[in-house]
């Protein structure tokens, strides 16, 4: 067996060493990679608890609820009978609107999911570096986070003034007939230049605004793992004539790419439990007209659709996530 055959036998990790890690008196047991195992269980058992306690009953009833027609019972509560998939039918082939937006947001939200992975993770490279105001750099690039948790939102939607200045911008853009974005696209079409990748580029820098508002998490995190990353490495590849641009690419990037794929997933999940997407808006009309069933059918195949989307992403990131301390 060749020495490459033997590692990649060694850092096999299966059900059975998942087992083995809680249970003491093995060599699993003791092992770096179970007691970091063991300390990640201990980190997420506050939620695994929460999880247990308070949200698997209504999810299984929220699944229960999919295949049933839910009506409110005269003296409270709701009466279900049971329709087979018919919620589910009536999602993918009566619903005018739920296939079309689904159809339209997903893209956009892998779209706005890739820029929001490259703008965070370039920030976090500009913010490690040793400048003055470094500080006050990373507070600003972080305050997304407060604005977006609920203070901005709710100046948006009930700050009668802002509405009203929003109101003036989106008439003087309207009056003035100059739409720079859609004038510089069609500019770039007539010029030959490939519309396929215009047309995406053009879809990140309209969503800009969405884009930095769900950057500051994943900055945070990218900006961790870059200072964990020890300084002698840099000072070796220096010595040994490695140029900046060669030391991101062996030492930068690998080091942080196992933080890619928890920031990508992240990233997925935030932009798939937004309120402000179309398809949420159809769940909301449809839960605000009492249709219980369908709501529960929509949630289950968006649900569904995400772990998808999830699924290929970590597939697809793995590929190129490098471990150093397996």
């Amino acid at each position: 067996m060749s020495p490459k055959q033997k590692k990649s036998k060694a850092n096999k990790w299966g059900f059975r060493e998942s087992i083995l890690t809680f249970i003491p008196g093995n060599s699993t047991y003791n092992t770096i990679r179970s007691r970091n195992a063991r300390h990640g269980v201990m980190f997420i058992l506050p939620f695994i608890i929460g999880f247990l306690t308070f949200m698997l009953v209504p999810l299984f009833q929220s699944f229960m609820m999919s295949f049933n027609e839910v009506t409110l019972a005269p003296g409270g509560g709701f009466v279900s009978k049971p329709i087979g998939f018919e919620n589910y039918k009536y999602a993918f082939g009566v619903d005018p609107y739920f296939n079309q937006r689904l159809v339209e947001e997903i893209p956009r939200m892998a779209i706005n999911a890739v820029a929001t992975l490259v703008l965070s993770f370039v920030i976090a490279v500009i913010l490690n570096q040793d400048f003055k105001g470094r500080t006050l750099a990373r507070a600003i690039f972080f305050l997304p986070v407060i604005l977006s948790s609920g203070v901005l939102p709710g100046i948006e939607k009930q700050n009668e003034f802002y509405n009203m200045m929003q109101g003036i911008s989106e008439e003087i853009a309207n009056s003035s007939g100059v739409n720079l974005s859609a004038a510089l696209q069609d500019l770039l079409a007539v010029s030959g230049v490939g519309s396929g990748v215009f047309d995406v580029l053009f879809q990140m820098i309209d969503a800009i605004y969405d884009i930095v508002m769900a950057s500051g998490i994943q900055i945070i995190v990218f900006l961790s793992g870059l200072q964990a990353i020890s300084p002698s490495l840099y000072e070796a590849a220096d010595v040994e004539g490695c140029t900046a641009w060669e030391a991101f690419w062996k030492i930068t990037f690998p080091m942080v790419s196992p933080l890619l794929l928890v920031n990508a997933i992240y990233t997925i999940i935030d932009f798939f439990m937004k309120n402000d997407n179309r398809v949420m808006e159809r769940i909301n009309e449809l839960w605000n007209r009492l249709e219980f069933g369908h709501v529960a059918a929509m949630n289950w195949i968006y649900f569904g659709v995400a772990m998808i989307f999830i699924g290929l992403s970590t597939v697809l990131i793995s590929r190129g996530v490098h471990y150093y301390e397996d």
